[in-house]
């Protein structure tokens, strides 16, 4: 921190310590009372001797801020009005308690930077915050820290869709919006209607999630009694309606409950909107690891051999498909015989199409 201007008055001495503490220790690094005053008085212009620098940290630790110290030394100092010997502790060792922990911290972090729908002007924004949370030697660890550019304009609006889609959840009213999708000029356009129109979309909002670096709205579209899943960062425009939202519990698939947002996204591996079914595969051993990944710890394997298992899983169709074509035949669906019966009517489509481009060339 740069120094003030003009010197702060003596009634900012606590604010001015527990500042001191926020920027120049951790767990690691501490300070005494000496070196605190050092500080006040390089930086701030301010001389306090070691009593009033203490009896402020004991003021603060009253208000609730966890200020630890390593060891505290009586000594007997004599008054200099009255001349009296006191005797008064010394503290050494003293550092602030974060509300993060380094290593949380370089996790969200880590998470951000993974995030492809956050501008990067935002991003960098976001991270000063997170940085500016704990000392000055976390933010030496992390100036090496960049984001990979993101090859696709991201939402200049996001956050205040966010702020909005937040509001109306919380209000438990519907919104309104239009929806995003690229054209073959690389730019985003609204959806429209047949006649040319921009469509809009109307839902009940539930909640919002993140799923493989990308923000969803978990919602009912109007006019059906389903599910929906929606791009957080390809919403736009959006208004919150005096309508109440229709019950999540009334939805088709609910079981006359409420979202429980860890099952349905364990269901919904890529957030597809489509029915949930038991699924069983049939998977190569190895293929264990990816299963687990992809849908939880909650799948049951049988029916070992030495080369294949059967896997049992609740899973969203649409998922449990791509699941099924990202990993064949390595991944075989068995059960429902519908769902295997559509991946391999796609697979001999794809076959067909590559034997046309093969003819055609």
């Amino acid at each position: 921190m740069d120094k003030l201007m003009v010197k702060p008055a003596k009634k900012l001495l606590p604010m001015l310590i527990l500042d001191i503490l926020r920027r120049k220790t951790d767990e690691s690094h501490h300070l005494t009372q000496k070196e605190i005053g050092d500080i006040l008085l390089a930086e701030y212009d301010m001389s306090a001797d070691r009593k009033s620098i203490r009896r402020n940290i004991d003021n603060l630790v009253d208000m609730g801020y966890d200020i630890e110290f390593s060891k505290c030394t009586n000594r007997e100092v004599k008054d200099a009005k009255t001349g009296e010997i006191e005797t008064t502790s010394a503290m050494s060792g003293v550092w602030l308690a974060k509300d993060f922990e380094d290593s949380e911290l370089r996790l969200i972090i880590d998470s951000l930077l993974f995030s492809s729908h956050i501008p990067q002007s935002q991003l960098g924004d976001l991270i000063d915050k997170l940085v500016g949370l704990s000392s000055e030697y976390f933010e030496a660890h992390v100036k090496h820290i960049h984001s990979v550019p993101s090859t696709l304009p991201a939402s200049a609006q996001l956050f205040w869709t966010i702020d909005q889609l937040d509001a109306a959840i919380s209000a438990k009213r519907k919104v309104s919006f239009s929806y995003l999708d690229y054209g073959i000029d690389k730019k985003q356009h609204p959806r429209r209607r047949p006649d040319g129109t921009v469509r809009e979309y109307v839902v009940s909002p539930y909640q919002m999630a993140a799923k493989d670096g990308k923000y969803y709205l978990i919602c009912n579209y109007d006019k059906y009694d389903d599910v929906s899943n929606y791009r957080v960062d390809r919403i736009a425009n959006v208004q919150i309606l005096d309508e109440p939202v229709k019950p999540f519990s009334a939805l088709q698939g609910s079981q006359g409950a409420p979202l429980d947002l860890a099952k349905y996204v364990q269901e919904h591996v890529y957030m597809y909107s489509s029915a949930t079914s038991r699924v069983r595969f049939r998977i190569v051993k190895r293929m264990a690891g990816d299963v687990i990944d992809e849908f939880g710890l909650g799948v049951r394997f049988e029916d070992e051999t030495d080369d294949y298992v059967t896997v049992s899983a609740r899973v969203n169709e649409r998922a449990a498909q791509q699941f099924a074509k990202n990993f064949a035949p390595d991944v075989l669906i068995l059960e429902p015989k519908r769902l295997a019966e559509k991946v391999r009517e796609e697979a001999a489509q794809t076959v067909a199409a590559y034997e046309e481009i093969e003819k055609e060339g």
